[in-house]
């Protein structure tokens, strides 16, 4: 038994560090998730609507430590780091997870549970099912957790851990993460992503056998007739079938889709998805960019009234013209605010925060 309840503990202890780094690298995403769970929560349970839209709100510091602390107890787990505590609040947290993900599931209502971030996308169900395993494996730990003693070492690794999680975190709050997992990331082309994958899809037909009047199941379209009647068809791989993006569309502010003409020669776009936090120092700063820019056009896209956000930008200084782009896939691309993305024919060449935004020198550095 302690044998098969240490592979246990290093089982699930890989699983949280993993899942737990691959979000915290990006916790603004991980938030937005927790907040479209919340706000799930608010329509299907009025009586607390209150408590989860106060959640809600504080969904991005709610990201940082549930990332920071799913990866600090996977290390607490690989180094026997008060296993009887931290075996309770593992369970805890993996019955929390594997109650959002049935709820998901059964009612359809988070198609995507953001288990692994935008590393991973998995299915409602395929999640759930990966979390009953999990917690099954955990139970093993639990019952043992009086049993398996500690490392000498498990006290100042499990903090080193635990800084270097919430610095993590913080460095993608901060900036942008270190790690991007979005089809938005430096060296990736949009063009090409919005391109059909050119996969093949497998089909699983289900026919009626006439003969024995029994449901059968075929990867092959029977043609015979006269003995199987075609009943339905599921494509098996139809997620790696779609492109990885669906929905990049900017227009102006006359409703003219100018999205073609952002994967011409270079493009500056700087992404504002609110005016609130947008500091004068970084106003100040783009205004500059803006005026000093000679070898990129640079475009602000945004989800805003174009017409408020352009006396806002004229306001402020700020002489690039404005364009309408989606909330959602403003908030793929840009996980700052402001957010400058430098394109080339379509190409993400780099990316800069609100805390770093370049001279126009470093943008011509860069396209040389």
């Amino acid at each position: 038994m302690k044998l098969i309840a240490n592979i246990a503990r290093i089982l699930v202890g890989i699983e949280f560090v993993f899942s737990g780094f691959v979000k915290v690298v990006d916790p603004y995403g991980t938030g937005l998730k927790l907040q479209e769970y919340f706000e799930v929560f608010a329509q299907d349970l009025p009586a607390m609507s209150g408590v989860f839209e106060i959640f809600a709100n504080q969904s991005q510091l709610l990201s940082l430590l549930f990332c920071a602390g799913e990866l600090i107890l996977g290390v607490a787990l690989l180094v026997k780091f008060k296993m009887p505590q931290t075996a309770w609040i593992v369970l805890a947290m993996m019955g929390f997870f594997t109650f959002l993900t049935f709820y998901s599931a059964y009612f359809n209502k988070v198609t995507d549970c953001g288990c692994f971030g935008d590393f991973l996308k998995l299915k409602p169900w395929t999640s759930f099912y990966k979390d009953i395993i999990s917690l099954a494996v955990i139970l093993i730990i639990f019952f043992y957790r009086k049993k398996f003693g500690t490392y000498s070492f498990a006290l100042p690794v499990t903090l080193i851990g635990t800084v270097i999680a919430f610095g993590i975190g913080i460095y993608g709050k901060m900036y942008l993460p270190m790690i991007d997992f979005l089809p938005y990331a430096k060296d990736l082309n949009i063009r090409d992503q919005m391109q059909p994958t050119g996969i093949k899809p497998e089909f699983v037909y289900t026919f009626l056998d006439k003969e024995s009047n029994n449901e059968i199941t075929s990867a092959e379209y029977l043609m015979d007739t006269n003995k199987y009647m075609y009943v339905s068809s599921i494509i098996l791989n139809e997620d790696l079938l779609r492109p990885k993006i669906t929905d990049y569309s900017i227009s102006d502010i006359e409703g003219n889709d100018v999205t073609g003409d952002t994967f011409e020669n270079a493009k500056l776009l700087v992404c504002i998805k609110k005016k609130e936090n947008i500091s004068i120092s970084q106003l100040s700063s783009l205004a500059k960019l803006g005026q000093d820019l000679k070898v990129a056009d640079a475009m602000v896209v945004s989800s805003l009234g174009l017409e408020e956000l352009g006396t806002y930008l004229s306001k402020s200084g700020i002489n690039i013209p404005a364009y309408s782009i989606d909330e959602k896939v403003l908030k793929t691309m840009a996980r700052t605010n402001p957010c400058i993305i430098l394109l080339q024919n379509g190409t993400v060449k780099a990316k800069w925060s609100h805390r770093s935004i370049p001279t126009a020198e470093e943008v011509e550095s860069i396209l040389k």
